[in-house]
């Protein structure tokens, strides 16, 4: 009996550790199961990603305002430049011409005002002489009244008088009117604050601005990218030279599914990668807005929907993600490049459609050139009319 027993107990020991091994790796399985369970029910239904998503940023366009012909270029393809830094100066012989003929406008401008200012004394003087004559003109028409009676003065000597009371009052209204049309080009104003000054002075500085115009600064710090100007090009003003892309300034647009925007909020947390570091970088940031529309419907030609071939396409919309400026000095992006983004759903306290974007930061162009000018082209105008008041 016990040599019988003995081989039938080698299978049953053989099952008992399949089913051990079995167990253990359902238990594994099932451990697994409910750990991604647990995993998506507290962070996974949370997060809605995309790998649709790319860096975007500003790229200023430099173009000159004033036409001429290039004589420099300063800058190059991926060189960095800071504000306020010159870029191409043109020919400038033009606007030094114009700047000539125009200060030499404005002496003559000063001159001819203060001429008026002279023949405004001079008129007062006038109105005063033609006063005197009319008084003297009366008192010796009175006086031959007077004399009339004794018949001592001719009826023609007495008419005589009157016409000389006559003649000389229409020379004191000639005299006043004179004067009052030179008051009115002069009354309430001095040489340097005559319309006439100020028209010839505001025609200087126009022509110093475009004098000033003739070097093109960049309006913003970044990267030069897209340089097609050359030496000795004519250009207009308009026209495209290159561009500068702030690096500092750059954002995600991320475009996700219609069916993933549902609880995507303003202001939610987002945390992304580059394919450019790969795994290594992340970057946080925050939703600051979605597109007002769908990609399709702001496309060049958009899709005709009302045919009979009708078929379903599940539409994106873009949705702006700011970065945050610490990161990207630290890890510099390039406008252009692919991010994966996942979204983090669970704030619910922001809008769905934002209201301000105070947030974002708002391109201003380099603007402290222009204080600098104001003060020079004023000292310019001064020093011409103090020369010409002398």
């Amino acid at each position: 009996m016990t040599v019988a027993d003995t081989p039938s107990s080698a299978p049953a020991k053989g099952i008992s550790k399949r089913t051990k091994i079995l167990r253990i790796l359902g238990a594994l399985f099932l451990s697994i199961g409910l750990f991604n369970l647990g995993e998506w029910a507290l962070f996974g239904r949370f997060i809605e990603d995309t790998d649709n998503a790319y860096v975007q940023g500003n790229v200023v366009q430099i173009t000159p305002q004033v036409s001429g012909t290039v004589m420099q270029i300063l800058v190059d393809d991926t060189n960095v430049v800071k504000p306020g830094a010159p870029l191409v100066i043109l020919d400038n012989a033009d606007a030094d011409v114009a700047l000539a003929q125009a200060e030499a406008q404005l002496a003559q401008t000063v001159r001819e005002v203060r001429t008026l200012y002279t023949n405004q004394a001079q008129s007062e003087a006038t109105v005063r002489l033609r006063e005197a004559d009319v008084a003297h003109a009366r008192e010796d028409l009175n006086r031959r009244k007077s004399l009339a009676g004794s018949g001592a003065v001719s009826a023609e000597e007495l008419r005589h008088a009157e016409n000389a009371v006559t003649s000389t009052q229409a020379g004191l209204a000639v005299a006043q009117e004179q004067l009052a049309s030179g008051r009115a080009l002069t009354s309430g104003t001095q040489v340097a604050t005559h319309p006439n000054v100020q028209r010839a002075a505001a025609k200087v500085q126009e022509v110093m601005l475009a004098q000033s115009r003739s070097t093109l600064v960049a309006p913003v710090g970044g990267e030069i990218a897209k340089r097609n100007v050359q030496v000795g090009q004519r250009v207009n003003p308009g026209t495209p030279l290159m561009a500068i892309v702030p690096l500092d300034q750059l954002w995600v647009d991320a475009n996700f599914k219609e069916s993933q925007l549902s609880k995507m909020r303003i202001g939610q947390s987002v945390a992304l990668t580059a394919d450019l570091y790969g795994g290594k970088v992340s970057y946080t940031g925050k939703v600051v807005g979605m597109a007002a529309g769908t990609g399709a419907a702001f496309a060049l030609l958009p899709a005709q929907n009302a045919t009979g071939n009708w078929i379903k396409i599940v539409q994106r919309i873009p949705v702006r993600i700011e970065l945050d400026p610490k990161e990207l000095a630290l890890h510099p992006l390039r406008v252009g490049l692919s991010m994966h983004v996942e979204v983090n759903l669970h704030d619910q306290s922001g809008a769905a459609v934002g209201e301000n974007r105070s947030t974002q930061k708002v391109m201003r162009a380099f603007d402290e050139a222009s204080v600098p000018f104001n003060s020079k082209a004023r000292a310019r105008i001064n020093a011409i009319i103090a020369d010409n008041m002398r």
